[in-house]
């Protein structure tokens, strides 16, 4: 017969289950790996060294040569709804945060209910989130899951940002003698948050989203950073363009040179007084480099300098954020990706303070954008820019690195991919599911899928469907076929991109079957993104 137990053994016995049920819990949250999502803003596909670019971008290619580069992977061709699928798991249509044909969404959209952030979908798993940089998602950061933050709400002044938090209170604007340089502060954040981490929350993993606003426009870098380039882009953007695309292929990431160069093409909206504040140095097509007078050789290669210091400056304090992993102890057990929000920028505009042209190029007083010539050599071998859904809009470098989880080194992956599988994605390392009820709302299905066997075998995801809508440039892809279209013509346009990843040929008119059957596709799913949007 067993023996009774006393109420005191009763409750001795609980407590020790509920002590072994915590320490369980801690050793599973040990385990899971701690992620770091660095991303850019307005880089170009062939920006850094490890996809064929010419500025230094030692720790980037380091991270490289130790893990796997994706050479097809997609974001949303603007700034928020690549961050809202980032964060989300969604397209952005389908989540409020890009604007649909007569529905509501757009840059000032909010999310529903049943579309939380990732930290809020991590927090269960035992993880603390910490944001560091740019936002530009709705609602305030600590309110998406964060634990901490450092928000850098001034889009126009690298030195002298007006409009900044620290976990969602304002800051002083920083002043011209204060130091500041917006690259540094928001590696200097994340660092300091990893260093609270490991002295106060070393027991648990940790999600860190550093979303640098370089290179995006005001050019502004350091003078010292500015010297390191000043001579390395007289020979011009045709020039430049070609050697990248050459190094490209003999990387294996591209099969084919970069397309033409399109002199038509200029910047996406109209300025019309901004080539004269800018001066006679600007131009505002990529026109041929020959062409140029000596005066707009100058400044061009002066501003390609800038842009490059600025890529150089985010990839030295990438480096300091290693470095802070590795003295941490964990490095090892870190899953580090890197990305862009967008393709490099055609935008030619004035704002924040003005143009001083008197004023040191690339400094506080100056207002400079890389424009259509030096936005297609970012963009190489692609073709169009930012705001386009022609794959120099879209198309991103993916770095993915984490030596305890990731055994390939230095491989590539082809397999397609897009910015709206990074939550399956981590949710698949960290061991968890993602929701099917939210709030007591039912979560719709996202549409991303988890990366990870494409972490271990190239070809792994198989034939994906992608699907892209931004200010009526429209674009589906499924298997290598790809079908695009333009606002301003409207027509649309036919790649087969295993051939073509360059949309050099246009085979609409001998494929029309084809034509219907991705056009049928892409109509499903806007209608299902304005079902999904108009759902509470």
């Amino acid at each position: 017969m067993a023996a009774k137990l006393s109420p005191w053994m009763i409750v001795a016995l609980l407590f020790s289950w509920a002590i072994a049920g915590q320490l369980r819990a801690h050793a599973a949250a040990a385990d899971r790996p701690n992620v770091v999502i660095l991303l850019a803003d307005d880089l170009g596909f062939s920006d850094i060294g490890c996809y064929g670019g010419e500025i230094s971008t030692p720790n980037l290619d380091r991270l490289a040569a130790g893990g796997v580069r994706f050479t097809q992977f997609y974001n949303t061709a603007r700034c928020w709804p690549s961050r809202a699928a980032l964060l989300t798991g969604y397209y952005a249509q389908q989540v409020r945060r890009d604007s649909l044909p007569g529905d509501r969404g757009g840059a000032r959209g909010e999310r529903p209910a049943w579309a939380p952030l990732l930290p809020e979908l991590l927090k269960p798993l035992g993880y603390r989130s910490y944001h560091s940089g740019k936002w530009h998602v709705d609602g305030k950061v600590l309110a998406g899951g964060f634990d901490r933050s450092y928000s850098l709400e001034d889009h126009n002044r690298l030195f002298t940002p007006q409009n900044h938090t620290r976990d969602d209170k304002p800051l002083e604007p920083a002043t011209a003698d204060a130091n500041y340089y917006a690259t540094t502060a928001i590696a200097e954040h994340a660092i300091d948050c990893l260093r609270e981490h490991a002295a106060q929350h070393a027991n648990q993993p940790f999600f860190s989203y550093v979303a640098f606003t370089a290179p995006h426009f005001p050019l502004h870098a350091l003078q010292k950073d500015i010297d390191r380039y000043r001579q390395k882009y007289l020979a011009g953007w045709n020039e430049m363009q070609a050697a990248r695309g050459k190094r490209l292929v003999e990387l294996g990431i591209v099969n084919q040179s970069p397309a033409a160069m399109e002199p038509e093409v200029g910047p996406p909206y109209a300025f019309p007084d901004v080539l004269e504040k800018l001066g006679s140095g600007e131009v505002n097509r990529p026109v041929a480099w020959s062409s140029l007078t000596d005066q707009q050789r100058a400044f061009q290669a002066e501003k390609m300098a800038i842009h490059a210091a600025m890529v150089d400056r985010m990839d030295q304090e990438i480096g300091r954020i290693i470095a802070q992993l590795e003295a941490m102890g964990q490095l090892e057990n870190t899953l580090v990706l890197f990305a862009s929000d967008n393709g490099a920028s055609a935008e030619m505009m004035v704002r924040g303070d003005g143009h001083d042209r008197s004023a040191p190029a690339g400094s506080a007083a100056t207002f400079l954008c890389l424009g259509p010539g030096w936005s297609s050599v970012a963009n190489t071998p692609f073709r169009r820019h930012k705001t386009w859904t022609h794959e120099g809009g879209i198309a991103t470098p993916l770095v993915v690195y984490w030596p305890r989880g990731i055994q390939a080194k230095n491989e590539l992956r082809h397999d397609p991919g897009h910015l709206i599988d990074i939550v399956p994605t981590l949710m698949d390392v960290a061991g968890g599911k993602l929701p099917v009820e939210w709030n007591r709302a039912m979560v719709p299905t996202r549409p991303g899928t988890s990366l990870v066997p494409a972490l271990s075998r190239d070809g792994a995801l198989g034939e994906r469907s992608l699907w892209w809508l931004h200010e009526e440039n429209r674009a589906m892809r499924i298997g290598d076929w790809k079908l695009v279209s333009e606002k301003r013509r409207g027509a649309w346009e036919l790649y087969d991109l295993a051939k073509d990843r360059s949309e050099s040929v246009d085979l609409a008119a001998e494929h029309p079957d084809k034509v219907s059957e991705l056009e049928a596709a892409w109509q499903a799913r806007l209608e299902e993104a304005q079902r999904l949007a108009g759902a509470e």
